[in-house]
């Protein structure tokens, strides 16, 4: 192996290491349980790309439409999201966000940015500098 091999192995070692030591640090800072995590993809998605068929969003959240329709149907009893025909195929459905599920999104994203605001205020100046560009890169690598 070249040394650019045996590099670039370290850093992604290191780095899923970091990234899955954040993103569970990030997590914990969650305030409603009630709702799980697979749950609040799902509802972020629909935040993201707005109202769409059951299968569309299984195919957003890259799981079966099966289970995608039981998160659906949790979500509806909870009532976070709501059903309307669709307009053009009598067959499907068209899952939207209720007002509870936007706000309840908005309350959990200002708590954890709230957090990671005051995290990033005990760095200095450059060690913030150095994130907001990791930050670009990050979002690259993930394909966004």
């Amino acid at each position: 192996m070249t040394r650019t091999t045996l590099d670039t192995a370290a850093l992604a070692h290191d780095l899923r290491l970091a990234v899955m030591r954040f993103s569970r640090r990030l997590r914990s800072q969650r305030l409603d349980t009630s709702v799980t995590l697979t749950q609040v993809s799902a509802l972020s998605t629909l935040k993201r790309h707005g109202p769409m068929s059951p299968g569309e969003l299984a195919a957003h959240e890259r799981v079966q439409p099966p289970s995608m329709t039981r998160v659906v149907v949790a979500l509806e009893g909870k009532g976070l999201v709501t059903r309307t025909p669709h307009p053009t195929d009598g067959r499907q459905v068209v899952i939207g966000l209720t007002r509870a599920a936007e706000d309840m999104l908005a309350t959990e994203a200002r708590a954890r940015e709230a957090w990671l605001s005051g995290q990033l205020q005990q760095l200095d100046p450059e060690e913030r500098a150095v994130l907001r560009e990791a930050a670009g890169i990050i979002d690259k690598l993930a394909g966004g």
